[in-house]
């Protein structure tokens, strides 16, 4: 048997080690082959040479994330674990914005930095993928950055109200009441990133607008950020028409999920439609992002695995 000691500097080890070594406790159940003990500033590594050598490689990796994101979860640990080492970046600039109280709103997976690259080069691009993965958080940060940058004059964010066909009669309230439920995680997404008194002079000015799809229809988009989120359940002729609004100097970001389409089964989805037809259109990139990316609780990226395999099994 072999042993290695890892000496700690420049980390808080109640973040690296976990509430009751919690991180340690789940570091040997992802090294079942290796014993792993934490004592003051340092972990001792005790089993075959091989092994150690590669539990010392992917510490280093969480290491990294913690000097980088100041973080460490549960999830974050399997993550920098199970996939592959690219999944802790590289590069100084992941950073996208400041937001609110000075907190740093980065690219954190290999695709959400490709959704970065990607919107800069490119002033279309589709980021599909399953929940949790970052898509319209990542969107709105750029959105908010361009913003800020005096790129864009505003920021529009729209999805598809209730379903698809945006039947809201139902509810009770005035128009905004019905539709506050549905724009909510757009909101959300903003006020980590812009003060909320800043956020209503923006919305009372036009600058950042929140409506529904159908409210888009005879628009031209100019000098605007424009964010389609929920594009899987756009009909196909709502993504045709939502497409075709960008104006002079605008950027557009469509987000979705092709397994969660709320559509009636005889609708096709117009993401579907899109991800179909532009996808070798010049101008236009297409990201995907897939479990890996999950950066919501370690149980998410789980059953969307699942229900992947599942999905699989089905279509055999």
């Amino acid at each position: 048997m072999n042993e290695k000691t890892i000496k700690i500097e420049g980390i808080d080890l109640v973040m690296l080690f976990g509430a009751n070594n919690k991180n340690i406790e789940q570091l040997s159940k992802l090294f079942p082959l290796l014993k792993i003990i934490a004592r003051g500033d340092t972990i001792k590594v005790i089993g075959q040479k091989d092994d150690i050598a590669f539990f010392q490689q992917k510490f280093d990796a969480i290491l990294k994330h913690v000097h980088q994101y100041d973080s460490l979860t549960i999830s974050q640990i399997e993550r920098l674990v199970l996939e592959d080492s690219k999944i802790v970046l590289s590069e100084e600039n992941d950073l996208i914005l400041h937001g609110q109280k000075g907190r740093l709103i980065k690219a954190r997976t290999v695709n959400q930095r490709e959704m970065v690259k990607q919107s800069e080069e490119r002033d279309m691009l589709f980021a599909i993928g399953p929940a949790g993965t970052g898509k319209t958080y990542t969107a709105v940060a750029l959105a908010v950055r361009a913003l800020k940058q005096k790129k864009v004059k505003r920021i529009i964010l729209t999805r598809p109200a209730v379903e698809a066909g945006e039947n809201l009669g139902f509810l009770p309230g005035d128009l905004k009441e019905k539709l506050d439920p549905y724009l909510q995680p757009l909101y959300d997404a903003l006020l980590d990133m812009v003060p909320p008194e800043k956020l209503a002079d923006y919305s009372e000015q036009g600058i950042i607008q929140i409506a529904p799809l159908a409210f888009m229809r005879g628009r031209t988009l100019d000098n605007a950020f424009v964010i389609l989120d929920e594009a899987q359940n756009s009909t196909e002729s709502q993504m045709k028409m939502f497409l075709t609004r960008m104006g002079k100097s605008a950027k557009f970001i469509i987000t979705g999920d092709i397994t969660q389409i709320d559509l009636p089964k005889h609708q096709p989805s117009g993401l579907v439609l899109a991800q179909k037809i532009l996808q070798k259109t010049e101008g236009i990139s297409f990201v995907n992002l897939d479990e890996r990316d999950v950066i919501r609780h370690i149980l998410v990226k789980r059953i969307i695995k699942a229900f992947s395999n599942n999905t699989k099994k089905s279509e055999k």
